[in-house]
């Protein structure tokens, strides 16, 4: 049998993706560096549950954060978090549509 430890760690990057706020805030940030306070702005979060969730995805290497004097800065650590989270959404208007067909032939 195979080494299943990668199966393992893509689970723990589905699971702390599995938060609408956080696939917002990496809609958001997409190729740009933002500013927390930005962030704060553009997701319309609690400054307390944007900072939890930032500090999570940083400590798991899906943000990077920089600062500058007081400001902190973030991004994403791979633009193909992006696109992996652009794919499923894809994939999500698809099957809707489906669903839509179905029902309108009923």
């Amino acid at each position: 049998m195979k080494d299943k430890t990668i199966y393992v760690l893509h689970a723990n990057i589905c699971k702390i993706l599995a938060n609408p706020l956080r696939i917002e805030i990496i809609e958001v940030l997409g190729e740009n560096e933002i500013n927390f306070n930005d962030l704060l702005l553009a997701t319309g979060a609690l400054k307390s549950n944007l900072s939890q969730h930032l500090s999570l995805m940083v400590t798991n290497r899906i943000l990077l954060q920089r600062r500058e004097g007081t400001k902190a800065f973030y991004k994403l650590a791979s633009k193909k978090t992006a696109q992996a989270c652009s794919i499923m959404r894809e994939i999500l208007v698809e099957n809707l549509n489906k669903q839509h067909e179905i029902i309108n032939q009923l």
